[in-house]
Formats: C-alpha cells, structure tokens, sequence
C-alpha cells in the first residue's frame, strides 16, 4: 500500500499550496463547538463529547480525525465555557490544535436566545515528507521534506436556538497563517490556511407521541473549493434510538444510528461511502464513532434547549 501513502502525501501536499482544509464530521450536530463556539454551554449542562473518523479505511496513509469536547455553562447559564482538542492525520501530516471557547447569551423571549462565541488558541503542524517517493529528481512540492511548526488563531460565531430548532453561523480560523516551506525559496509556494465559513440548522418534529424526525444541515464554505452541503435526516423512536442517513453534496452518501442511555450518555455510529472519490474501489468507506456523556449533577434543572442537538 505505499502506494497510497504516496498518491495522499502528494495530492495533500499540492491542495494545501492552495488552501489547508479544516477536517470533517458526519455527526457535525453532535459535534458543533469544534466550528462554532457560541455552542458552548448551549445544552445547558456540562457535557463531554469524543469522536473518532477513519475515512477511507483501507487506503493506505488515509485520513483519521479524533476530537475531544468539553463544555458548560457558568454564571446563571449567560456564560458558556469550553475546551477542545483536534488531532488531524493525514498521510504524511499530523496536526493538533488546541482551543479554548466563551461565549456568552442573551434572552431574546422565554424560549429563544441568542448566543455570541469567541475561540482562541493554537495548532501544531508537523510534515514528513521523507518517506514519499517521487518519480522526479528535485521536486519543489517535496522540498523541505519536514515542518514541524506551532501557530496561533481565534475564531467566532453566533448561535440561535428555541425549543426545537437551532441556527448558528461561524469563521474558526480567522487568521490565515502561512506556513514555511523552503522550497518557497526556489520557486516552490508557502502553504496558507484559508478561512473557513459555516452554517449549521437543526430542528424537530413530533410525528406522533413516540417518533420524531431530526432534519439538519452544515454548509462549509472556503475560497479556492466548492461549497460543501450536508443534509441529514434522522428518525428517534422513544427519544432512545435513532437512525437515518446523510448525503454531503461532491463527496459522500452515509447512514448514521445511535442509541441513548439513562438520557445522559449517548453513543453513534456512521457510515460514509464517497462517491466523488474515484478511489473508493481501494477503501472500505468511512467510518465514525461518537460516545457523548452529560453530567446530570443533582439539582439540574430541565434542559430547555438546544435539547435534542
């Protein structure tokens, strides 16, 4: 399969002389402050969130994404506060970043508000390109075969919610760093962050006393890359299990299942095939899994909204 590592680590290399592009999740409504940080403390406890993504699984040097979440609201719920971590593999890259998350909300009615969010922290970046075999002597897109190098950024957006729906808007990365590359120097080109912009909905429907429909959408934007669509559609029977399917516009189609516990820990899984990937002959697909835990200390109060997200 080195193979594989070599088509990755190249085409990697080449799309990121042109933008560096942010991971993605199939439980994007399960995961919202890794984008968004007015979502932290939006579910009105403290709540845990971890996440694993094997993309492509059998494909060699192939993607693998695990995030860590961790947030709660503070001072009478106007205040949210949140971690969260991101490990990022791809081939021959590996990226951590760490962030830390604020936000703060206003009551527009008894049931509505609206939140702002604030994000700030750093990534380390580390490139090895001494293991890639090129068919050419001296190519600039391998040259200055490792990086390993730690930037800064902060991010914002906005989050509305009600009872049973929810739209937020938001930019992570607002700076675009530059990363060094020394072949920059002989006519190679630095690769550059670009901004990231998201949009994310969510609602519920009651069809009768036992099942609910769970319709939602992500839209990723960034300069240089189509628009990024997912719709999902997700059916909870006696707000227990859950099961639906997903389709993300150019790349993917997937089902997705999840089950919850005692409604403080919840589990899921999703399966993505892409389509748009003319590869997927040497894969097995993508796969997700996502444990959620929330602390439901004594004296909690109902959890209003954004309940079911």
């Amino acid at each position: 399969m080195k193979k594989g590592i070599i088509i990755l680590g190249m085409l990697f290399s080449i799309a990121s002389l042109f933008s560096q592009q942010d991971a993605m999740f199939t439980h994007y409504s399960f995961n919202t402050m890794v984008v968004n940080p007015a979502y932290a403390g939006n579910r009105g406890m403290m709540s845990a969130t971890l996440l694993q993504r094997n993309q492509w699984v059998g494909f060699d040097g192939a993607p693998v994404t695990q995030t860590f979440v961790l947030n709660t609201p503070i001072f009478n719920d106007k205040l949210g506060l949140g971690v969260s971590l991101i490990k990022d593999k791809i081939g021959p890259v590996n990226s951590f970043t760490g962030n830390l998350d604020l936000s703060y909300s206003f009551k527009l009615t008894k049931n509505q508000k609206l939140t702002f969010g604030l994000k700030g922290g750093a990534s380390n970046y580390n490139r090895n390109l001494n293991n890639l075999f090129v068919d050419q002597e001296g190519d600039l897109s391998v040259n200055g075969a490792t990086l390993n190098e730690i930037y800064a950024n902060f991010g914002a957006g906005f989050l509305y919610t009600n009872k049973k729906f929810y739209l937020g808007a938001s930019i992570p990365k607002l700076l675009e760093n530059t990363f060094e590359n020394p072949s920059a120097t002989q006519g190679g080109v630095a690769s550059k962050e670009q901004m990231h912009y998201y949009i994310t909905a969510g609602s519920v429907f009651e069809l009768n006393s036992n099942v609910e429909l769970r319709p939602s959408t992500f839209v990723k934007a960034t300069a240089g890359a189509p628009i990024e669509i997912d719709l999902t559609a997700m059916f909870a029977f006696n707000k227990k299990f859950e099961i639906g399917g997903m389709f993300r516009t150019t790349d993917a189609i997937g089902l997705l299942a999840g089950y919850v516990f005692q409604e403080k820990f919840r589990v899921g899984y999703s399966f993505d095939w892409s389509y748009g990937n003319e590869t997927f002959t040497s894969n097995n697909g993508s796969h997700e899994l996502m444990i959620r835990y929330d602390f439901l200390f004594k004296g909690n109060k109902q959890v209003l909204s954004p309940r079911y997200f």
